[in-house]
């Protein structure tokens, strides 16, 4: 089949077309390409394939192997970072004769809405069954805890010598860390009563007590949407899990020159929550410009007792979301070097 043949055919295909030679430098993009990474094909054609994403989940070297196996190869979860927007992909390889040379065929599929719905509640599922067993040890823990407790009050109270205090003193303070890392972990169960309340003025507390924690090495960029109105809420609980996230972020971000978040609010209608087709909800944006989230940990990052940072104890986006889903609500989160946005979905209920 001519080169030309081969030209018309990959022009008509729907899906996004790459032909790049061993060095994943790209020789070929169809329309679907252009489209996909936003320039057109003169622009796309000699470029390196990493010069057209910011970020790829992949090792992108792995893209080069049909040319020395002969044998195609498909990744079906793949994301690339593409003008700042993740975009997930179907991504097959294959090897390909193109004038008369070697070269790499590179298919991407947009997956569909409906698969990424399904990953996102089966991603939550597992959050809830890892949530539901941390509990359930958390009350078993308790229990034990009291009463070694106490036992060494009762000791103590018997000691001959007040000098053997100093080691009864400690079973109780470790004792009570313990029922406090306990308490932390089981949270509150419900929210308490809710009002109708302005969101804007919760994050404008929570971001003075950021500044107060991370000191003004941090710059934190306001973009507030003027129509987001007044919804029924636990005031308290939003404001500790919105402090939980972006006192993450600040914690991270001290350690870098530049540090920089941006908190984002906007209303957004008819969006999918855990499955649920929601009318109206608030979508805030959590982005900061660190390091990024270690892709390892990015799955189980809401467990409970997972942490990326060093001395964390993992409980903060835990308890975060935890209340979130309490009112209803969900936590997404994307993340790559230089970039980190959790966004959080609340559905509006004005209540009036």
């Amino acid at each position: 089949m001519s080169d030309e043949l081969n030209s018309i055919i990959l022009n008509h295909q729907v899906t996004t077309l790459l032909i790049m030679n061993e060095s994943l430098q790209v020789k070929y993009a169809n329309p679907a390409a252009e489209q996909l990474f936003g320039q057109s094909a003169k622009r796309i054609v000699d470029q390196p394939l990493s010069h057209l994403i910011q970020h790829a989940s992949m090792d992108l070297a792995l893209l080069s192997q049909p040319l020395q196996s002969g044998q195609s190869i498909t990744d079906s979860d793949v994301t690339f970072v593409v003008d700042g927007k993740p975009l997930m992909l179907e991504v097959t390889v294959s090897p390909i004769s193109w004038k008369r040379e070697l070269m790499l065929l590179v298919e991407m599929r947009k997956i569909g809405q409906q698969r990424r719905l399904s990953q996102e509640l089966n991603q939550h599922a597992q959050q809830q069954a890892a949530k539901l067993l941390v509990r359930g040890l958390a009350h078993e823990i308790k229990n034990p805890l009291g009463g070694l407790r106490g036992a060494a009050q009762l000791l103590e109270r018997m000691l001959p010598d007040a000098s053997l205090k100093e080691y009864t003193q400690i079973i109780i303070e470790q004792a009570d860390r313990l029922r406090s890392l306990v308490d932390r972990l089981l949270g509150p169960q419900k929210p308490g009563e809710k009002r109708a309340e302005n969101l804007h003025l919760i994050l404008e507390k929570v971001r003075q007590l950021v500044e107060l924690e991370c000191g003004h090495s941090i710059d934190i960029e306001r973009d507030y949407d003027p129509s987001l109105p007044e919804f029924l809420m636990d005031s308290d609980q939003i404001e500790q899990a919105l402090l939980n996230i972006i006192s993450n972020a600040g914690q991270i971000l001290q350690s870098q020159e530049n540090g920089k978040i941006t908190v984002r609010t906007r209303t957004v209608h008819q969006t999918n929550i855990h499955g649920q087709r929601c009318k109206l909800a608030a979508r805030i944006e959590v982005v900061d410009n660190g390091p990024g989230i270690p892709s390892e940990l990015q799955d189980t990052l809401f467990y409970p007792m997972v942490s990326g940072r060093e001395g964390g104890t993992g409980l903060g986006l835990s308890i975060a979301q935890n209340l979130i889903d309490q009112h209803r609500g969900k936590i997404d989160v994307d993340s790559w070097p230089g970039k980190t946005t959790f966004t959080i979905y609340l559905p509006i209920d004005t209540g009036l």
